[in-house]
């Protein structure tokens, strides 16, 4: 659970950061008439905690994230009962079975041993892949939904607020429970 909320702000964070070079590296986007005007430049943040824990597709997400790591532990739980059961029986009977049955038995203990270090890691490296894609499906529609919701607004930044990346917000410009709502309503339309 640890590594899917590190991969999530990893992502999230890696998103604010493409934005920021994208905005400073285009230079075919106009320049909203705010700053022409000397109005100076809009910015606006949002707190990635409160869409983690407030938008419904993300838990939605979440949830079967978690329901894919809990299938995965019960498979790794047989396949270390198998090992655990072949390991007893050959501790409670290996007095009396020859050499050769006993060196056949270890080679199977190593294989169940080596069975369940390789599923380990295959059924690991899914779940990682399955919620990378998952989260950056998230993203996608957090950055979707801030496009729309950006064109009355004329915002030029939208930051996510991060505790390691910001120092300073005045809360005049939290945008969240508008996103909140924003999002879970798009979401519910979709279904």
């Amino acid at each position: 659970m640890k590594s899917i909320n590190w991969v999530v702000n990893g992502v999230l964070a890696i998103a604010v950061i493409v934005l920021y070079v994208l905005h400073f590296n285009s230079a075919n986007i106009p320049i909203k008439s705010a700053a022409l005007n000397g109005g100076g430049t809009k910015v606006a943040y949002f707190e990635i905690d409160s869409i983690q824990n407030s938008y419904v597709f993300f838990q939605e997400v979440k949830s079967s994230l978690q329901v894919k790591d809990m299938e995965n532990a019960k498979q790794l739980a047989g396949l270390k009962n198998a090992f655990a059961e072949k390991y007893q029986a050959l501790q409670k009977n290996g007095r009396y079975l020859s050499q050769a049955e006993v060196a056949n038995s270890q080679q199977e203990l190593a294989q169940l041993e080596k069975n369940y270090t390789n599923k380990e890691q295959q059924l690991s490296q899914e779940l990682q892949e399955e919620s990378f894609k998952r989260l950056q499906e998230v993203k996608k529609r957090i950055e979707q939904f801030l496009e729309k919701y950006n064109k009355n607004k004329e915002f030029a930044y939208i930051f996510s607020s991060n505790p390691d990346l910001m120092y300073y917000k005045d809360t005049a410009y939290d945008i969240t429970s508008d996103i909140i709502k924003g999002l879970n309503s798009e979401h519910k339309s979709n279904k």
